[in-house]
């Protein structure tokens, strides 16, 4: 029992320390929220109304009577005098007392919690108030009685503003002052550092009527956005909204009105029957006439030269009639003979050509009868190319001249007074299996090198068409060059990326020995390191031997080699697109070697030295360029007008140049009439490999894949202003051509007007 009773007493004493924590916490709050009423009644308003003052003495007194009577609640005498009878009393007693107690407890709280909400809900009533009322002072809505669109500073109207522009002011007020316009101290710096620094620049507007900056709202933006895509202006604006039908399409069951018809609707007219009795009297009369109905097609379609007759056009003095189409073939049949129907190879050829090149613009086809032939495809084209050559093609008559044929061809001496030159085929040198790609003569014109596919070097006599010497080298052979200087016996051999220089000793005992000095008697260059290096090496065992005495290791492949005049320097050609190591010139007697470009200016074909200056010709696809050696600069660039050059000669006197390209043309260049071909010859129908000048004799000759050399005299007069005479005297033929390959390499005798020619058929011939 005590242990119960202790139990309770613990429980109430517990419930009454929350109670006053509550009350502390109300008191508190309540203390706090006077202090911030009478501030807002101090700075807000100065005059309190008397009813105001009146609910707050209420509310004081009620809220102080609730706390008074929480504060004055028996609830403590009694707990006294329970823990003062204690155990004395019996247990159902303590029970009972406990719980009014805490029942008394919960009213109490309970009070607080409702006061506390009241007076939340009266202060913001009050706040409202104020609120409304500041906004009330802040904004008179009838101060200003303007709207925004009639709220316009400028009043000199809707006229251009460009009229002020030069003008301090910007229009005149009511009372006919000026408007001056705003300072604008900005200038273009200020606009920049503006638009860095305020958010708002990209929708700041200026209005030129006022001069004012505007920004825009972000509505205004959207609207302006929206205005910009093509869209309505209103957002809500349903452009693809249904369609509202007035008047339904369906057929109604029911009338609108069921009315009985009128008598009238059924019954003639009485009056309507007098009006037209009046009518009638009239047309009979005569005083109506009835309206003629005339024919509307004839006034507004008509023939434009209906009337006109065809010989006043004929009459016309630069009339000219359309020529007409011309009459379909045999090969436009739909069985035509099968002459005229296309083999696979014609067939194939006509793919490829280009459609103005075609002879017919269609392929011949055979059908068995007119019924299968389909629809032209090309039918509307024609049709409509037919209608472009008509209005389009301008029509001129021209007045013939009596020109007599003979007087347009040029008057060129005959060939038999051009003699001598070379007519015949003498003799045949046979003995290589593979491609003649290079021939070289000797100075002297004894001996003739060649070199082919078949990796052999041979050395031939000119006059018995005996082979002398075979030299193997090793690799297909791109070029022979023999030294013009005619006191060494030396070849020069391009294979692959190596040039060989050979001493054949084909030549009497102190021009072996004078060579072969050259060859020995050298000094020792320093070493290149680097990607573009060019190292000297001498033969050893058999190939000394055989006559091969140094070897020049390029860093790429070499296409083509060429001495100088004096027989000591010796050029080399590369061609590649990527690198400008392209051309070296290398000296023998020094062993040294230098790449005289830092750059070349596209693919070099070919090169040459001229016969007596220092100057060197550089050939690339399109062009020749001629260098000063001795300034180490450009002194001119010859176009060639060709797609592709392909080969390259000069003449003795060096004045001249002829190139061939691999689109059939050959070019002669005059230099010191201009840097265009003087002429273009357009003799030979495949591409042309070489070109070459007689050292003694007034010839040249080109040779082509299509089997042939043709042999022209090029007369050069020492008067500057005659034109060098150009006449073709013969084409030689005698080569086979072979895998689309025909004569290779071309080049003269020293002393007699004879040709050499090397061919794709593994032949060199000798033509006298």
């Amino acid at each position: 029992m005590e242990e119960s009773s202790n139990r309770r007493n613990m429980q109430s004493t517990e419930q009454r320390e929350e109670a006053k924590k509550v009350r502390q916490k109300t008191s508190k709050k309540r203390s706090q929220e006077e202090e911030r009423e009478e501030q807002d009644e101090i700075f807000i308003f100065n005059k309190k109304p008397a009813e105001e003052e009146e609910e707050d003495e209420d509310l004081s007194d009620s809220e102080d009577s609730v706390f008074s009577g929480l504060e004055d609640s028996g609830s403590d005498s009694e707990d006294d005098e329970d823990e003062e009878r204690g155990s004395d009393e019996e247990e159902d007693d303590d029970d009972d007392d406990d719980d009014d107690d805490l029942k008394v407890e919960q009213k109490q709280t309970e009070q607080v919690e409702e006061e506390e909400e009241e007076e939340e809900e009266k202060k913001k009533k009050k706040k409202g108030g104020v609120t409304e009322g500041e906004e009330g002072k802040q904004e008179d809505e009838y101060k200003c009685d303007s709207s925004d669109e009639e709220d316009i500073r400028n009043t000199v109207g809707n006229i251009p503003m460009e009229w002020y522009k030069d003008f301090p002011h910007i229009g005149y007020n009511l009372d006919g002052k000026k408007i001056y316009k705003p300072i604008r101290n900005k200038d273009e710096l200020d606009d920049f550092l503006d638009k860095m620094e305020n958010p708002d620049y990209w929708r700041t507007v200026h209005d030129k009527q006022t001069g004012s900056d505007i920004v825009l709202s972000n509505e205004q933006v959207e609207l302006v956005n929206r205005l910009q895509r093509g869209q309505f202006g209103d957002v809500n604006f349903n452009e693809y909204q249904p369609q509202v039908e007035f008047f339904s399409k369906d057929l109604m069951l029911h009338p609108v009105t069921n009315r009985p018809a009128d008598k009238r609707s059924f019954i003639p007219s009485l009056i309507e029957k007098e009006k037209v009795s009046k009518l009638v009297h009239a047309i009979k009369m005569g005083w109506i006439k009835p309206r003629r109905v005339e024919d509307d097609s004839r006034g507004r379609y008509y023939d434009l030269w209906a009337s006109e007759d065809s010989s006043i056009l004929a009459k016309h003095r630069m009339h000219l009639p359309a020529p007409k189409i011309p009459l379909p073939g045999h090969h436009e049949s739909y069985n035509p003979p099968p002459e005229y129907l296309f083999t696979d190879e014609e067939r194939a050829l006509w793919e490829q050509q280009d459609p103005s090149d075609r002879k017919f613009p269609f392929v011949p086809r055979t059908f068995s009868s007119l019924r299968q032939v389909p629809a032209f495809p090309r039918f509307i084209h024609e049709r409509f190319e037919r209608c472009l050559d008509l209005y389009l093609c301008p029509r001129q008559r021209k007045m013939r001249v009596n020109v007599n044929p003979e007087d347009l061809i040029p008057k060129l001496p005959k060939p038999k007074d051009l003699q001598p030159f070379p007519t015949t085929q003498s003799l045949v040198y046979r003995g290589h299996s593979g491609l003649v790609r290079s021939i070289s003569v000797s100075p002297s014109g004894q001996w003739l090198a060649s070199g082919s596919d078949d990796g052999s070097v041979r050395f031939w006599e000119v006059r018995s068409s005996r082979c002398m010497k075979t030299v193997q080298v090793g690799g297909a052979v791109k070029s022979v060059a023999w030294n013009p200087n005619p006191s060494v016996c030396l070849l020069a051999v391009a294979l692959d990326s190596v040039v060989l220089i050979l001493s054949p000793s084909l030549a009497d005992r102190q021009v072996v020995s004078s060579s072969e000095r050259l060859l020995s008697g050298h000094q020792e260059a320093e070493p290149t390191d680097g990607p573009g290096s060019v190292t000297w090496s001498e033969g050893e065992g058999e190939e000394l031997t055989q006559g091969i005495h140094l070897k020049i290791q390029h860093p790429k492949a070499v296409h083509q080699v060429v001495w100088h005049a004096k027989g000591d320097y010796l050029a080399s050609v590369m061609p590649d697109h990527s690198s400008h190591l392209q051309v070296f010139i290398h000296q023998v007697s020094q062993r040294r070697s230098q790449n005289p470009f830092r750059r070349n200016k596209g693919l070099v074909q070919c090169v040459s030295f001229h016969p007596v200056r220092p100057y060197f010709f550089v050939a690339t696809q399109r062009s020749i360029r001629i260098y000063n050696l001795v300034k180490q600069e450009m002194t001119k660039k010859l176009q060639a007008n060709s797609k592709w050059i392909s080969s390259m000669a000069v003449h003795p006197g060096g004045d001249h140049v002829i190139c061939g390209s691999y689109d059939c043309r050959l070019s002669w260049f005059d230099l010191d009439l201009s840097t265009k071909p003087y002429k273009m010859l357009r003799h030979h129908k495949k591409a042309v490999r070489g070109v070459a000048y007689h050292r003694l004799y007034p010839l040249f000759a080109s040779a082509s894949d299509d089997g042939s050399v043709i042999v022209c005299h090029g007369t050069v007069y020492n008067d500057l202003l005659q034109n060098p005479l150009i006449v073709p005297v013969k084409v030689l033929r005698g080569h086979v051509v072979t895998h689309d390959l025909g004569v290779l390499d071309v080049t003269f005798h020293p002393s007699q007007p004879w040709i050499f020619s090397s061919g794709a058929d593994a032949t060199v011939r000798l033509f006298t």
